[in-house]
């Protein structure tokens, strides 16, 4: 790994460790010409994968677009941050490891929807209330009635 100070192609990994479980590296490296010290993150390169949205646009896979979604329907919930990163690593490995290079936004929005009724019955109405487009309060009274006869 280049020096980013003084462009020295060998430096010296003083500290690593695990990250976000195991699938992420952080290395701690130091230069030993100029004495700078700075992080690297090893990840596995995933194959990309594309959604395709109801409006027929096609883009990237983005987890950070997932996550905002979920933390969205999770605002001021009595849900640990961990417990959120979790589901959106499993989301994220399910959509992946499924093989196909392409996957509705549909798909994804019912994923979310499954994990999220796990965890916390309000968030799942707060994302399904988006994710369904409710026009009235029918649509949530219909889907209060579903989560009450589970």
């Amino acid at each position: 790994m280049r020096c980013p100070g003084c462009d020295n192609p060998d430096t010296k990994v003083i500290e690593s460790r695990d990250l976000d479980d195991g699938s992420v590296i952080r290395r701690r490296r130091q230069c030993p010409v100029c004495s700078s010290r700075f992080t690297t993150y090893e990840r596995i390169e995933m194959p990309t994968v594309v959604v395709l949205k109801k409006d027929g646009r096609h883009e990237l896979l983005c987890r950070d677009k997932l996550a905002t979604g979920i933390y969205r329907a999770l605002e001021k919930r009595p849900v640990h941050a961990e417990q959120v990163e979790d589901m959106i690593s499993k989301i994220e490995r399910e959509i992946r490891a499924s093989g196909e290079p392409e996957i509705m936004s549909s798909k994804i929005g019912e994923l979310v929807m499954v994990r999220l009724l796990e965890i916390d019955e309000v968030a799942y109405v707060r994302f399904s209330s988006v994710y369904r487009s409710f026009d009235s309060v029918d649509d949530f009274a219909s889907e209060l009635s579903k989560i009450r006869n589970r």
